[in-house]
């Protein structure tokens, strides 16, 4: 089955671009925390999400995803696209379900590679201030609350919701 793979893509530096938003470079100075991420994730999880008992994690020989390059390829693929995981898959050689396992073990690697660097997304009004050095009024500023949530002060907040474009 044909794959995707990092060794292909790295010679092509516009398409590698298209596809995930990042210069080689940018990619390169990713996969070092990401892979001490993997490794840390590993040495305590097997890849089916239970708890490592005995064995330690090794590449095996028909691994899709044999090197940190193409785990992380990968991931970025998923996170880039949202593709449904048979295409995620297929794209990458391999069936759903381990394209299913590989996402459940890659996306928190993902999300631990970026706190290490400081580039995890900010999960409240507070962390988005302090990460732009700005108050949480302007930083409030550029966020839309959710519909359930309080509107923040000085956003404008639309009283209907518009009719859909499709619908009469």
């Amino acid at each position: 089955m044909a794959s995707v793979q990092f060794a292909d893509m790295q010679s092509r530096p516009v398409e590698f671009l298209d596809f995930w938003s990042l210069t080689l470079d940018e990619f390169q100075q990713l996969v070092p925390p990401f892979e001490a991420a993997f490794q840390a994730h590993m040495a305590a999880w097997r890849l089916d999400g239970k708890p490592r008992a005995a064995r330690q994690f090794a590449v095996y020989k028909n691994c899709p995803l044999p090197t940190s390059e193409d785990r992380l390829f990968f991931i970025l693929a998923y996170v880039k696209t949202y593709s449904l995981q048979v295409v995620q898959g297929r794209l990458f050689g391999m069936g759903q379900s381990k394209a299913n396992q590989w996402i459940h073990v890659l996306l928190p690697v993902l999300l631990a590679a970026l706190r290490t660097l400081g580039d995890a997304p900010a999960r409240s009004l507070t962390a988005l201030a302090q990460r732009l050095g700005v108050s949480e009024a302007d930083a409030a500023t550029v966020v839309m609350p959710l519909a359930e949530e309080e509107p923040a002060r000085g956003v404008a907040v639309p009283t209907a919701a518009p009719a859909p474009p499709l619908c009469p």
